[in-house]
């Protein structure tokens, strides 16, 4: 049984990832602004707190939690997003702002409040993107949420590094295009190949297993270009 946080859990492939992990009988800690989905979903293993990621003073809730009931953290996955979905043009700083408090300032603030728990052996995902990878074909209007998904492939890199005598482990995993509802939110119409569920399995069995052979990576996750 491992202990494991999830973030961006009130729809799509992290409320999957809180599914899956809580039936495989694992302790979830489910960190989402809405927390009714997996209210309603009722299982004994997932605890949901509501949390506004861009606040750090909401981040302290969790952290106080796993304080005081678990004591450490098997695995964490960073899989909350915030996507803008604007012309470079119109993007105000604003905007990236708002991008970079959940993609980027909110995955290192929880990572780093949680570093006193996550023990020899732990492992700490980070949900990426196609379009934070160089190379890779970019959709237009992504520049804020893309070049938020780059930076926190290069953050996981230096937290691999930073650790590694702790045997910590910090990867990445960048996803190609997946039905969700961010998905259909930013691109009407856009059907993508692979559903939220499929995902979180690979992503589930990535969770617990990839640190074995894996460290400071990122993978490239995506049967299609995007």
């Amino acid at each position: 049984m491992k202990n494991v946080v999830i973030t961006g859990t009130s729809r799509g492939i992290g409320f999957e990832l809180a599914k899956q992990f809580a039936e495989a009988g694992n302790n979830v800690l489910a960190l989402s602004r809405n927390t009714e989905p997996l209210e309603s979903f009722n299982h004994k293993n997932i605890t949901t707190i509501s949390v506004d990621l861009s606040q750090n003073d909401d981040i302290k809730k969790a952290v106080g939690f796993i304080k005081t009931e678990w004591k450490q953290v098997d695995i964490l996955i960073n899989n909350a997003g915030k996507l803008i979905n604007k012309p470079f043009t119109e993007l105000t700083s604003e905007d990236f702002l708002e991008v970079y408090k959940v993609n980027v300032f909110a995955v290192a603030e929880l990572t780093k409040s949680l570093i006193p728990f996550l023990q020899k052996g732990s492992h700490v995902v980070t949900i990426s993107s196609m379009g934070g990878i160089q190379g890779s074909l970019k959709f237009p209007g992504l520049a804020a949420y893309s070049s938020a998904k780059g930076a926190v492939i290069t953050l996981s890199e230096l937290l691999a590094e930073e650790y590694k005598e702790q045997q910590i482990s910090f990867n990445v995993l960048a996803l190609g295009a997946v039905q969700t509802e961010m998905l259909e939110e930013a691109f009407p119409g856009y059907v993508a190949p692979i559903s939220a569920e499929n995902m979180a399995e690979y992503i589930f069995n990535f969770a617990l297993t990839g640190n074995k052979v894996y460290n400071g990576k990122v993978l490239q996750v995506s049967s299609t270009n995007p």
